[in-house]
Order: structure tokens, then C-alpha cells, then sequence
């Protein structure tokens, strides 16, 4: 018996699952360009807000009347001054009245109150640059969260940072407001100065200026995969005493092509142990390990520590030198009423003692709203936000962040 022609259905083509995942990534890539150009027009980049007088006052050091003082003297740069008389300063005025403020104060023979203002690093004090990795091998940690709320922390009290995105996912060049597949092409990522071919880049070219004033960015995409991919091959080919195929001095070699002109370099790692976050191991001079208090995050990273151990132990026989400043574990995500939280705590407290930071990274609605808009918590005003919710969430940051630029100045011996 034939089936009549109506109820015969057609059945679409089977498709590759690499063309429906391109079709996915094309489609979600066109509508992220698209909320982008919404929220920052019109030429698609971010720009920092300004800071009211008593944040710039707390920024440099000094009072809000001495700011007010120096203000109405017309000495130093000058504010904006908005409704109501109130005064507002962009970071780079902010940073311009401290250079004020330590040349009157070596004027008067005072060094000390000077470096208080201005904390450059000196490299003359034996200061070195300060190269600090932000790593752990289990996503959600809240890695990128605190190495970019890190970085733009010590570039408004006055440090020059360069932060480094060496995640391929490239979640810390998204809050600087780059799109990776759009906005970077070839080359544009550190591994076009780590690379082992003749297309390596000297790393100033790669650099990026940002939003945030004394805040530069290397970003980082997909490309930075090629890494582990070009490496292996690099050290099978490598010859005896070539010290070029040595993976673990790259990163390393490259960063030191630009330390003149920063203080502090911060490294958000890729969540896995391969050789990008091994090099960026090598290059630091200090880690962060960041840890959620609940026991699977706990005993990832047990297996992330002996795993680390293992595979340094290996570089450092083969010549690597592997010392750090500081070692430290912080708390992320921190919920203080959760019981099971607290006593995690309490437990890495008591095994790693001041190892784990003082301070905890608090969990924060104000943190994870600013996020929907790709930008962080020190870019968005209190008037966004219920006013206890946003000053627990700045008070913890803050509170972290203070405590880790306190271990580099020690670490410098100031």
C-alpha cells in the first residue's frame, strides 16, 4: 500500500557538529558585538569614570579639605567641578597631584612622605619588578575576578601595572572591553613574543594602552593554545646547551624586555597546568593561589599543588630558579554565614597558617552585577547599588587587595 504523498515529512540533512558549533560561536559573537556597541558608544571602548574628592583624597593619602585647599590655591591639576559645587578627578589627575605632592615634599627634604605618594618602584633600592601569578587549575575559583580587580587596585594607588591575559578564554581582556576573535587578529597576544618561529614580535608592540590610567594590558584569544602546541615540538628538536628551547625562560625573557616601565606585572593563568601557566610559574616572582572554601575545590586543588610540585621540581633540574617573594592562598566567593565555608577556612587556616591571606574575597551580588555590564567593581559608583551591598563588597577588595600590595613592598624591603 503507498503512502500518500501528504504525510511523507521531509527529514533536514544531518550537519557536522564543527558546523553547528561555528554557526553557535558566529551567532553568539555577532549578538556579544552588538551589546557592546550598546553599552559603550561609539567607538566600542570603555572609559573610566571620574572619582569624587573624598575617593581621590583616600586614593593619594590626604584629607578631602587638604584636596579642597590645594584646589582653591590652584595648585596642582584641577577638578571638574560638577552640581553642588562637588569636585571630580580622573585617574590620571589623581596620579598627577601625587607627583605634586612628593616634589613639594622633597623640596622640603622629606624622601620618606615622597615615596609614600609616588611608590614607583626603584630599581637603584634593589626594587625589581614584581611579577605576580593568579592560578588554580578548577574554574570558578574566581581567578580572573581577582586578578583584574588586582591590577587596576595597585594602579590607583599608584603603581605602573601590565596586566597579562594568558587564558585562551580571554575573560580578562572582556573586561577591558575587548572582544577577542573581533578585536585582535594574529600576533596580538604574548604568544606572538613567546612563539618559536620567525614570526616572533618584541612584546612593546603587543602591549595595549587601557581605560585605567598607569594600566596596561596584554590580552590574550585562542592563539595562545599554540603554545602548548608549538612547545613540544620546540623541546624535541631542541639541541644540547640551546638555551632558546627552554619553554620556562620565555615568558620570562619577555617580560624583563619591558620591566622598565612597570612596577607590578599580574598573570591570570589559564585554568589547567600546561606549559603556559608552568612558564608564567617560572617568570613570577610571586603566586596567588586562589580557593573556594568548599572541600571539591579544596581537593582539586590538593592534586593542583602536587601536580605544580611534580612539574617544577622538573624545570628546576633542568636550570630553572624558582624562588618567590610570597606565596599565598585567598579565599574566593567567601559566604561568612556558611557554616561548612567557615570551618574550610578555618582548616586551610590551620594547615598553611599565614599562607592563606588575612583577608577573604567576599561573595558579592554587587561583584557579579558589575560583570553583566563587563566591568569591575572598582569602575562602577555606589549609586548603582544598594549602599550596604556595594561597601562590603569595596571593603573586602579592598582589604585583600591592600594586604597583597603590602607583601610586594616588603618584598622590596620598604
Amino acid at each position: 500500500m503507498a503512502i500518500p504523498s501528504s504525510t511523507v515529512t521531509e527529514v533536514a540533512p544531518l550537519r557536522s557538529a564543527d558546523e553547528t558549533i561555528a554557526e553557535d560561536a558566529q551567532a553568539l559573537s555577532a549578538q556579544l558585538k552588538a551589546m557592546r556597541e550598546r553599552l559603550f558608544p561609539p567607538a566600542s571602548r570603555k572609559t573610566l569614570r571620574s572619582f569624587t574628592s573624598g575617593e581621590a583624597a583616600r586614593l593619594i593619602g590626604v584629607s578631602d579639605g587638604y584636596l579642597r585647599q590645594l584646589s582653591l590655591a590652584g595648585d596642582g591639576p584641577q577638578p571638574v567641578v560638577g552640581t553642588g559645587g562637588r569636585r571630580y578627578y580622573t585617574l590620571a589627575d589623581i596620579d598627577a597631584l601625587r607627583h605634586f605632592l612628593a616634589e613639594q615634599a622633597l623640596a622640603k627634604g622629606n624622601g620618606a612622605k615622597a615615596r609614600a605618594y609616588v611608590k614607583w618602584r626603584d630599581p637603584e633600592r634593589g626594587e625589581h619588578l614584581q611579577v605576580i601569578s593568579v592560578t588554580n587549575f578548577k574554574g570558578g575559583s574566581g581567578k580572573t575576578t581577582s586578578a583584574v580587580h588586582l591590577a587596576q587596585y595597585l594602579a590607583m594607588t599608584g603603581h605602573r601595572v601590565l596586566a597579562v591575559d594568558l587564558d585562551p578564554q580571554a575573560s580578562l581582556s572582556a573586561l577591558f572591553g575587548y572582544q577577542p576573535e573581533l578585536d585582535l587578529v594574529g600576533n596580538d597576544t604574548l604568544y606572538g613574543a613567546i612563539r618559536y618561529d620567525g614570526d616572533v614580535r618584541p612584546l612593546k608592540e603587543i602591549i595595549r594602552k587601557t581605560y585605567f590610567h598607569n594600566l596596561d594590558l596584554l590580552p590574550g584569544n585562542l592563539e595562545l593554545q599554540e603554545f602548548e602546541h608549538t612547545t613540544p615540538r620546540a623541546l624535541a628538536e631542541r639541541r644540547g646547551g640551546q638555551a632558546d628551547g627552554l619553554f620556562f625562560t620565555r615568558v620570562q625573557s619577555a617580560l624583563q624586555s619591558v620591566a622598565d616601565n612597570y612596577d607590578v606585572v599580574v598573570l591570570d593563568c589559564p585554568p589547567q597546568l600546561g606549559y603556559l601557566t608552568l612558564s608564567a610559574l617560572c617568570a613570577s616572582t610571586s603566586v596567588i593561589v586562589t580557593v573556594h572554601p568548599q572541600m571539591l575545590d579544596v581537593a582539586s586543588m590538593s592534586q593542583f599543588l602536587f601536580m605544580t610540585s611534580d612539574l617544577l621540581g622538573v624545570v628546576r633540574e633542568a636550570g630553572g630558579t624558582l624562588n618567590f617573594d610570597f606565596l599565598r592562598y585567598l579565599v574566593t566567593r567567601f559566604e561568612p554565614h556558611d557554616g561548612p565555608q567557615t570551618q574550610i577556612v578555618g582548616f586551610l587556616r590551620s594547615l598553611f597558617g599565614s599562607r592563606v591571606l588575612t583577608a577573604p574575597m567576599l561573595k558579592s551580588t554587587a561583584v557579579s552585577d558589575a560583570g553583566l555590564t563587563k566591568q569591575t567593581l572598582y569602575e562602577v559608583g555606589r549609586e548603582n547599588f544598594s549602599r550596604g551591598t556595594y561597601d562590603r563588597a569595596m571593603e573586602s577588595l579592598d582589604a585583600v587587595n591592600a594586604e597583597i600590595e603590602q607583601l610586594i613592598h616588603t618584598a622590596w624591603g620598604r
